[in-house]
């Protein structure tokens, strides 16, 4: 049973749900925590980047330690590690330092457990259709972002952002034990030429892997700044409405828009099987990237069709997310996989961790974030670096037909 791809599959996705419990209480709670420190948006933002910063600092050395030892014993330590973050932060965060401080050490957790997850998978998945479980595995993310956000909205409102915290910290715990009782201990495959532990050079090398990367570390930028930010912009098109009474609540219209990206994450990954990966990855990053330069301007539009547009930008967003990480994975070589996905991770993240620091300082600058046009300029930010993924992508092709 243990090697059976369904059950090595739904495992790794059910456990990354778990570790990621805990992921998105910040961006879900931001205006509570924003009245209650007293935060600019700038620091706001800073908060919610810095766990993807810390992810990105992370995770070279972790995920490249896949190419050497079970990458099961990584994914053990980093879902402890975001356990002991969790509670921390629901004991010892009181302010904008302490809050970046436990987010960073987050950011290691996922370094850990992301990618990781994802060599454990590849490692032992013995059936056909790689790609798809591939793309089922980082679909997980999408789903584990809908929880985060529903889960912290419901468990904020009716226990408090620190108890909610806690049950997260729980639920990162049970990821841990599963993935280390349920997963068979694996040997990792070794490369024909040896290299030091972080030695990049051979994957700079691979064109088609660095297209591949670029393009993650665009769209990357695109999606974290959005989820980070989307509760925010939904709470201010609430304020212009005149009245919020019967209104979805932003958290519920959040976590709507993630299990709708999930479903287009798989879903963009088979077209991209069919039709050519980079022809149709290429689509994604434009489709989304325009509409991320007008949603912003259209915040005072009736709430419906603000709830529509986020749900329908949110699976744009997401269409390419599979399909750029497999495409990475396929082109990698041989024994290099941990290496090459520590890489994807490192640019890919860094850009997310960058996304929405920056829209929290275009926020600042362009009216704090109280003017549609203020968000609209936020939007247009992200849409504008997403714009930059097909270039890198187009010029550093490998293969026509990849």
């Amino acid at each position: 049973m243990r090697s059976s791809p369904i059950f090595i599959v739904g495992t790794m996705c059910l456990a990354e749900v778990l570790t990621m419990l805990g992921v998105f209480t910040f961006p879900s709670l931001m205006p509570e925590f924003i009245a209650t420190w007293q935060l600019s948006n700038t620091e706001a933002g800073w908060i919610a980047g810095i766990l993807l910063g810390g992810y990105a600092m992370g995770v070279p050395v972790l995920v490249s330690l896949t190419d050497r030892i079970d990458a099961r014993l990584v994914y053990f330590g980093g879902a402890t590690l975001t356990a002991l973050s969790l509670f921390g932060f629901a004991y010892l965060a009181a302010g904008f330092w302490s809050a970046l401080i436990l987010r960073m050490l987050a950011g290691f957790g996922l370094a850990a457990t992301y990618m990781p997850g994802l060599r454990v998978l590849v490692d032992r998945y013995e059936g056909g259709k790689q790609a798809r479980a591939l793309a089922f595995y980082t679909a997980s993310f999408s789903l584990g972002t809908a929880v985060s956000f529903y889960y912290s909205g419901e468990a904020g409102a009716a226990l408090g952002w620190p108890q909610a915290h806690v049950i997260a910290g729980i639920g990162a715990i049970a990821a841990a034990l599963l993935v280390i009782i349920a997963m068979r201990p694996v040997t990792p495959q070794r490369p024909d030429v040896e290299t030091r532990l972080l030695d990049f050079r051979p994957i700079f090398r691979n064109k088609e892997v660095m297209g591949y990367v670029l393009a993650y570390c665009a769209h990357s930028w695109e999606l974290f700044a959005m989820r980070s930010w989307l509760v925010a912009f939904l709470v201010f098109s609430l304020t212009l409405q005149g009245s919020a009474e019967g209104m979805m609540v932003p958290t519920v219209v959040v976590t709507l828009s993630a299990f709708f990206a999930m479903l287009t994450s798989i879903g963009g990954n088979e077209v991209a099987d069919r039709f050519g990966r980079r022809r149709m990855v290429v689509i994604y990053l434009i489709s989304a990237g325009v509409l991320a330069l007008v949603i912003g301007f259209l915040a005072a539009l009736p709430y419906w069709i603000v709830v529509l547009l986020v749900i329908l930008y949110a699976g744009l967003v997401q269409l390419d997310s599979a399909a750029l990480t497999a495409g990475a994975v396929m082109a990698a070589e041989k024994g290099r996989r941990g290496a090459t996905l520590g890489l994807h991770a490192l640019i890919g993240f860094s850009g997310g961790a960058i996304g929405p620091l920056v829209v929290g300082m275009v926020l600042d600058v362009s009216g704090g974030g109280e003017s549609v046009t203020s968000w609209g300029y936020a939007f247009a930010s992200m849409g504008l670096v997403a714009l930059l993924g097909p270039v890198a992508l187009w010029k550093l092709r490998g293969s026509p037909n990849a």
